[in-house]
C-alpha cells in the first residue's frame, strides 16, 4: 500500500497542494493550485485547504508549509500574507475545519527538508548547507550535517535599506523587469552577506528561477559552490507532507 500524505504549500500567490508518497518523494495525485489575488485572512486560506483535501478525497494527516515564522505551530511571522495570520495555530485551524489531524513548517524549511532527501542527493556530503527558495519572497533553510535549523529568515536581512527579498526575490526580478544580468548582479550581493555570516560549503537555489539556473548562473560571483534544487516548484508540498507525517 502506497504510504501518502498530504502536502500544503501556502505561497503569497497561491495555496497547493498534492498527495505525496513520502518514502520516495514522488506526488501520489494531481496538484491543485487555488489562485490567492489578494492577501488572505487564515480562516480563507484553511477553507482552500479544506478545499484541496476534498477534491482529492483524502482523509489522513495534513502537513502545511507557511511563509513565515512557525513555532511549535504558531505563526509569529506574516511578511508576505495577511497580519491576521501572527498569532494564529495554523495546525488546529486545519484540524477544526477538516477534522484531520495537521502540523505546520515554515515553507522554506519544509522544501529545503525534501531537497536534502529526494533532490540533492551530494548534499548530504556538505557540513554545512544552505538552501534557499526565491519566489515572492525570499525563504532560507540552513542545514548542519544534515540536520535543520529551523526559522532562519535570512529573506529578511537588511541590504542597502531593504530586506534582501525586497532587492533581488523573483517578484523583484519580475516588476522591476531585470534582466537576468542585473538580477544576477543583485542575487550576488544577497549571497555574499549570507557567505559571511554562515560560511556555507555548498548553497542550493530552489524556487521557480531553479529551472532557469543557466540563464543567470554566470553572473553568481560567489566562492561557495552554488547547485539548482531538483525538485523545483514541488519540495514545498513534499516538505510538508514529511513533516507531517515525522511529526505525528
Amino acid at each position: 500500500m502506497v504510504n501518502t500524505t498530504l502536502g500544503i504549500d501556502i505561497g503569497g500567490s497561491a495555496v497547493k497542494g498534492a498527495l505525496v508518497n513520502t518514502d520516495t518523494g514522488e506526488l501520489a495525485s494531481e496538484r491543485i493550485r487555488k489562485v490567492t489575488r489578494e492577501p488572505l485572512k487564515p480562516k480563507e486560506i484553511v477553507g482552500l485547504i479544506a478545499t484541496i483535501q476534498k477534491e482529492l478525497k483524502y482523509t489522513g494527516p495534513i502537513g502545511a508549509g507557511f511563509p513565515g515564522i512557525i513555532r511549535h505551530g504558531i505563526v509569529c511571522s506574516s511578511a508576505n500574507l495577511h497580519k491576521n495570520w501572527v498569532g494564529e495555530d495554523l495546525p488546529a485551524l486545519i484540524r477544526a475545519k477538516t477534522g484531520q489531524q495537521a502540523s505546520a513548517i515554515n515553507d522554506a524549511d519544509a522544501a529545503g527538508l525534501a531537497e536534502m532527501r529526494f533532490g540533492i542527493q551530494e548534499a548530504h556530503n556538505y557540513h554545512v548547507v544552505l538552501f534557499l527558495t526565491i519566489g515572492t519572497g525570499i525563504g532560507s533553510a540552513i542545514f548542519l550535517d544534515g540536520k535543520l535549523l529551523p526559522n532562519t529568515e535570512f529573506g529578511h536581512i537588511e541590504i542597502r535599506g531593504k530586506d534582501a527579498e525586497y532587492r533581488a526575490s523573483a517578484a523583484i526580478k519580475r516588476i522591476e523587469k531585470l534582466s537576468w544580468k542585473a538580477w544576477g548582479e543583485r542575487f550576488t550581493e544577497v549571497l555574499k552577506k549570507y557567505e559571511f555570516l554562515c560560511s556555507p560549503d555548498l548553497i542550493i537555489l530552489g524556487g521557480g528561477v531553479s529551472a532557469r539556473f543557466d540563464a543567470f548562473s554566470k553572473y553568481l560571483k560567489v566562492d561557495t559552490k552554488v547547485v539548482p534544487a531538483k525538485l523545483q516548484n514541488l519540495a514545498g508540498i513534499i516538505g510538508a507532507a514529511m513533516a507531517a507525517k515525522e511529526s505525528l
